[in-house]
């Protein structure tokens, strides 16, 4: 396992916004989408008292996440159920694997099973495929975030699985950091006209929000440098090559965070990081890891 990723995970505490309260809604409102009037296959089938186990097998290697989830999701539905892990969420998995055991009423078991999977699945395969890009930045300064290209309404379980498999969770959403993009910009006609107009509303406010801007072209970094730590606190690099990164990292020489954004690529990693930059987004993350191979098993 990359030493990197092992620390952190070794560490690593459940993310601020994977708060009870917000769980509890996500798992009412999954588990009503998918059970309505009832789950009639296993109604109509499995005996009320009848108690059994499933085991969670997985079936290609990853790293695991949503285990922790899964527990939450199994006790939300039935309190009973009891689950023995053998896995935590960010260890290596590989094929053949049992991750968990859940024991308890068949029925419950059977209703959630597709909860889990479809949450498990998901995670694990965000959690893979930023465990293979973070470990691409070792060696640098440079750290992996997130975006908000999200799935709606799983955007909780996105973002943990990031978290999980080692890389920076970037803000959550639009309420808890300022990011002036490219349309704010045009729309206000400047980034300094957008810059001075965001800190008159956060002084009048009374908000403490960081605040970061995009810029397109070395034009628009010139003029970003200026306002750096009085306005702005970090400048986004979007769609630049490397070579424009580098004089851009030279322009702005510190006097900020930079976020190298914009057509990230797994194979260029590295040498962005080499450009000095403090961040690299990649939304790839979330909307391109496919999904790890789970499945929940009778134990016969």
């Amino acid at each position: 396992m990359n030493p990197k990723f092992s620390k952190h995970n070794k560490t690593m505490k459940r993310p601020t916004y994977v708060t009870d309260k917000s769980l509890k809604q996500f798992i009412k409102n999954a588990l009503e989408e998918d059970i309505q009037s009832g789950d009639h296959s296993t109604l109509s089938t499995i005996p009320a008292d009848l108690v059994q186990s499933a085991k969670l097998l997985v079936k290609e290697d990853c790293i695991l996440a949503g285990v922790e989830l899964a527990e939450i999701i199994f006790k939300t539905f039935d309190k009973n159920l009891k689950v023995e892990v053998f896995i935590k969420d960010g260890e290596n998995a590989k094929k053949g694997d049992i991750a968990f055991i859940v024991t308890g009423k068949a029925q419950s078991i059977l209703s959630t099973e597709r909860l889990i999977l479809n949450c498990m699945q998901r995670m694990s395969g965000i959690a893979t495929l930023t465990h293979d890009w973070d470990a691409r930045l070792l060696g640098t300064k440079t750290k992996l975030l997130d975006t908000r290209k999200t799935t709606p309404n799983f955007r909780i379980c996105e973002k943990w699985a990031v978290a999980i498999g080692g890389g920076t969770n970037h803000r959550y959403g639009l309420y808890d950091m300022i990011m002036l993009k490219d349309n704010h910009i045009d729309y206000n006609g400047s980034i300094t006209n957008a810059v001075k107009m965001t800190q008159d509303y956060l002084k009048k406010n009374k908000l403490k929000l960081k605040v970061e801007v995009e810029t397109r072209n070395l034009a628009e970094v010139e003029e970003a440098a200026k306002l750096a730590g009085k306005g702005i606190d970090r400048i986004m690099l979007d769609n630049m090559n490397v070579k424009m990164m580098t004089e851009a990292v030279k322009i702005i020489n510190g006097k900020c965070e930079t976020e190298a954004s914009g057509g990230i690529f797994r194979e260029q990693l590295n040498e962005i990081a080499k450009t000095g930059v403090t961040y690299i987004s990649a939304g790839a993350l979330t909307h391109s890891a496919e999904n790890i191979d789970l499945s929940l098993k009778a134990v016969k």
